[in-house]
């Protein structure tokens, strides 16, 4: 069957494995081939929600920088799993050329920085705060997208309503919350796929509900807990190297090789699980991993971050730097610590789009 070679200028896909392909641009390392010309840019599906840009400056290099600071609440459309419109924040729309994205939450800080290798940002995350008007409960996600920023934009318009729609009301049972996150990942791969547009997106989201926390990833986005100082990867990233991963892969018909040092799919595509990669949908599944936790006093602030970050700073690493800024301090400076995290990974030689968020556990306690 034909599967699809996206990106030019990458050092991931090699050409000559797969001779009838189709391509297009990307600046991810997910994906590699030769440059060849780009089809017309899809109409963009129409925006269901807005939100407010405080403020909007240039930097000392000339890009732009987008910063907010805790912006007023939103009204949203409702679906079933939300109501009384709680708080969305995403990543600003309409501009892919922001070289960073600001922002400090309730509970939460985001900071994305454009990686060197390509002119667009791919990555984009979002959070839905004070869920049903209750507010110790939260969604939050990030996504890192390869093959072009659509599929990422997508995934932070939907996933959560999807997710939310899928959730089950009353008590809180295990059971319902990953059947809810499964089928929310499902519904937005299966509509990202109407779409017909081009590109994938890792996700890892974090949900936050009645003293719990619900992680689930596709991809290699990653969640590391600080449980008393101590780094706890909460996901496991999906590539073709993980030997699960290839035996299911090679179940279906498909093939694992490693490339330049980088183990793929059809000799192609570095990620086995994610949202999209129409071309490789026979291997790459949207299905996410999930597992529950419950919070307790040990548990201290939660990082979800795009492997722009983990590529170069280990999870101890990223714990030991943020947890001054967090833990045992009168002021936390969490945004503080979540620009020098994409700093030390661009000064470690990341060329990638970094986001980093991280999550104030306590914030969330009952």
């Amino acid at each position: 069957m034909p599967c699809a070679v996206a990106v030019p200028n990458s050092p991931i896909f090699s050409p000559t494995i797969i001779p009838s392909v189709h391509r297009y641009p990307s600046s991810s390392p997910r994906i590699h081939g030769p440059a060849m010309a780009a089809p017309p840019p899809p109409v963009p599906p129409t925006p269901t929600l807005s939100f407010q840009v405080r403020e909007v400056k240039k930097d000392a290099g000339g890009g732009s920088v987008l910063k907010r600071k805790r912006p007023a609440r939103l009204d949203i459309p409702l679906t079933s799993g939300i109501t009384n419109g709680p708080g969305l924040k995403t990543t600003p729309c309409g501009d892919d050329r922001l070289d960073e994205v600001e922002v400090d939450g309730e509970g939460y800080s985001v900071y994305c920085k454009r990686g060197k290798r390509g002119s667009v940002m791919e990555d984009r995350y979002s959070a839905l705060v004070d869920l049903n008007s209750l507010s110790k409960q939260a969604l939050f996600g990030v996504f890192d997208g390869h093959g072009g920023a659509k599929a990422a934009e997508f995934a932070e318009k939907n996933l959560d309503k999807n997710i939310m729609a899928e959730m089950c009301s009353g008590k809180f049972e295990h059971e319902c919350i990953r059947n809810a996150i499964r089928n929310g990942y499902l519904a937005t791969d299966t509509e990202f796929l109407k779409e017909n547009l081009g590109g994938g997106v890792c996700c890892v989201t974090a949900l936050i509900q009645k003293g719990h926390l619900v992680v689930s990833n596709a991809g290699d986005c990653r969640a590391v807990l600080s449980r008393r100082g101590v780094a706890e990867a909460l996901t496991s990233d999906h590539h073709p190297s993980r030997e699960d991963e290839k035996d299911r892969i090679e179940a279906l018909g498909g093939y694992v090789d490693c490339y330049n040092g980088v183990w793929r799919i059809q000799g192609s595509l570095a990620v086995s699980r994610g949202i999209g990669d129409k071309h490789f949908k026979t291997w790459v599944t949207a299905e996410p991993e999930t597992k529950v936790f419950k919070i307790n006093p040990e548990c201290e602030f939660l990082i979800l971050a795009s492997d722009g970050l983990w590529d170069k700073v280990s999870n101890q690493d990223a714990i030991d730097l943020v947890r001054p800024f967090c833990v045992g301090v009168d002021k936390p400076e969490p945004f503080s610590a979540c620009k020098k995290l994409a700093n030390l990974s661009l000064k470690r030689g990341s060329m990638d789009d970094i986001s980093v968020m991280i999550i104030q556990l306590g914030n969330f306690a009952v």
